[in-house]
């Protein structure tokens, strides 16, 4: 359980820090077309290289983002519960993310592999789409790791401790 832990953490840190550096990617490409703009040399592909980006920023922060239990979540409900039932509800909902993220990542990946072979590109720079797709996909299958670990966690009693773990500290 300790060495699953371990791997969840390093591969969806990993993923935020790719995320990180795309981000700052994004900001450059940005400030950059906006100064080009002023001379009126715009660069060529900025909506889509932003949307592509984005879409990997995105799904790479989803894993690290549920780790810390940075989404938002309404449990005004459930805080009324005693412990071993927020726990069973916790295992419960753990369980079905992991089921619906893993089917995503899977239909996402064959989605992916559908691209490539039939050669799709973007309209403006004519950039392939299926690393992107399969970016989105990975991100989506880290995610669903994080929620099969809290499942392990909630099932073996240990609700809440995969996920305040400072870091490994």
């Amino acid at each position: 359980m300790e060495f699953f832990e371990r791997l969840n953490q390093v591969i969806n840190k990993t993923l935020m820090y790719v995320a990180g550096a795309v981000l700052a990617v994004m900001i450059i490409l940005t400030c950059a077309n906006i100064f080009f703009r002023i001379v009126w040399l715009p660069i060529r592909g900025t909506f889509e290289l932003m949307g592509y980006m984005g879409a990997v920023v995105t799904a790479f922060a989803l894993g690290y983002t549920q780790m810390k239990k940075g989404h938002i979540a309404v449990d005004i409900l459930i805080l009324g519960f005693p412990p071993k039932v927020r726990r069973l509800l916790d295992g419960i909902n753990s369980l079905i993310c992991f089921g619906f993220f893993s089917i995503v990542a899977w239909q996402i990946a064959r989605y992916a592999t559908n691209l490539w072979r039939t050669g799709e590109v973007t309209e403006t720079l004519r950039i392939i789409y299926y690393p992107f797709t399969y970016a989105v996909a990975l991100g989506c299958a880290a995610l669903a790791l994080v929620f099969l670990g809290s499942f392990l966690a909630a099932l073996f009693g240990k609700a809440g401790e995969q996920n305040t773990k400072e870091d490994g500290k």
